[in-house]
């Protein structure tokens, strides 16, 4: 009991850290912008994504070199996804009120957002096609090497081509009056901090993992992935209340695009390839591949997310937890393990 405590207090002392790390890289990220004078699509889905998604990124990176544990990097990805598309879009109606949805947004972010998740597991197919593997404890499962990486991260060199075309194409004017070298060097700070912070909420979810006696992605589905959002939250609902909701959902997208299409393959180019468990994948994909439906369909429908539509996000976000936790007491066994 002990134990699972300080595991729970680690996990929230870490969660702390990346929320400070956020809370300067927020501010940052939008001095960045303005300096630059990007339009405020470019900035929510280039500038603040990328930056925001630093603990998703760190989480895949740490649970892989550092711990082995590529699936419970996967899951944090997974998880932090569905969290961004189902809690994030719901907690700022409720505090900023209906968010209009551009047809910019419905029909280049989302779009290329749900390419993004049929690419990876395109992805993770060919590996299990191409490259099966027969590791212990895998029933069906592939290797994923560095030429089956590239291909996602070569997809989201399109995204950030399109990003710069909108870019040329603005006529938004630059702030000469900030001070980049500080605006940098406070970004840079806040990335550190963050990759600190993650590193507490993977150990946490080893931890639990081994004290529950469950596969620690489980754990990176919940605890890391919640944790690691919240820069994401950060962003999106400082966005939300300052009545910038274009930022709001162009972060939201943007950041789960890199989260998928870079992040998730980095950890394969780095370790130069490594194995995937399509019993464990798949279900968790096909939850985010729902959200992922639920999401377009409501934001296309009145090209808004009123207040009803954001209960039947954050509904369904409760019945994912729901999921996982039934799936923690073996309940249930869709994940197979």
């Amino acid at each position: 009991m002990f134990e699972i405590v300080t595991l729970l207090l680690m996990a929230a002392v870490g969660t702390a850290v990346v929320w400070k790390g956020s809370a300067w890289l927020e501010d940052a990220a939008n001095d960045l912008a303005v300096a630059y004078g990007l339009p405020a699509v470019v900035q929510g889905a280039v500038i603040a994504a990328v930056g925001s998604s630093t603990p998703e990124l760190a989480s895949v990176l740490l649970a892989t070199l550092l711990h082995g544990e590529f699936e419970l990097g996967v899951g944090s990805i997974v998880g932090s996804a569905t969290f961004n598309l189902l809690v994030i879009p719901g907690l700022a109606v409720l505090v900023g009120g209906d968010i209009d949805t551009t047809r910019e947004l419905v029909y280049k972010e989302s779009l290329f957002y749900m390419l993004a998740v049929a690419s990876l597991l395109l992805t993770f197919s060919l590996a299990v096609i191409y490259n099966p593997a027969d590791a212990a404890g895998v029933r069906i499962g592939g290797t994923v090497s560095r030429p089956l990486a590239l291909f996602p991260v070569a997809l989201y060199g399109l995204y950030l081509f399109t990003q710069y075309l909108d870019a040329t194409e603005s006529d938004d004017t630059t702030d000469a009056s900030i001070a980049l070298a500080r605006t940098w060097a406070r970004f840079v700070v806040g990335l550190v901090l963050i990759v600190v912070g993650v590193e507490a909420l993977v150990r946490s979810a080893i931890g639990l993992g081994d004290a529950f006696g469950t596969p620690s992605f489980l754990w990176g589905m919940t605890v890391v992935a919640a944790g690691s959002s919240l820069p994401d939250a950060f962003v999106s609902l400082t966005a939300a209340r300052a009545d910038r909701p274009t930022v709001t959902l162009a972060n939201v997208l943007g950041s789960n695009t890199f989260d998928l299409l870079v992040a998730v393959p980095v950890g394969v180019l780095v370790a130069g390839s490594l194995t995937v468990n399509f019993a464990h994948i798949v279900p968790m994909m096909g939850f985010l591949v729902l959200a992922t439906i639920v999401f377009f369909a409501i934001s296309r429908t009145g090209m808004e997310l009123s207040r009803r539509e954001a209960w039947v996000l954050l509904g369904l976000y409760a019945a994912f937890v729901c999921w996982l936790l039934l799936e923690s007491l073996r309940v249930v066994s869709v994940l197979q393990f």
